[in-house]
């Protein structure tokens, strides 16, 4: 698990991930309330990949805008 944590830090990737996933926890932490845990964490994936994939578009279309 150490080892996994480690190599997340080095990655580019979950970095640029992070915003989105920090916006659909603050979400899901808001508004899911199922009293069951696996119901709200799969309502917590669930937004954050549509949040993460706004995200991502936007990039998209943003990069594509400026040039």
């Amino acid at each position: 698990m150490l080892e996994f944590v480690r190599a997340l830090r080095r990655d580019r990737a979950f970095l640029s991930r992070l915003p989105s996933f920090l916006l659909a926890f603050v979400v899901a932490e808001l508004f899911f309330k199922f009293h069951s845990f696996a119901l709200e964490c799969l309502a917590f994936l669930a937004t954050w990949l549509v949040v993460d994939l706004i995200v991502d578009r936007a990039t998209a279309w943003w990069g594509t805008k400026a040039t």
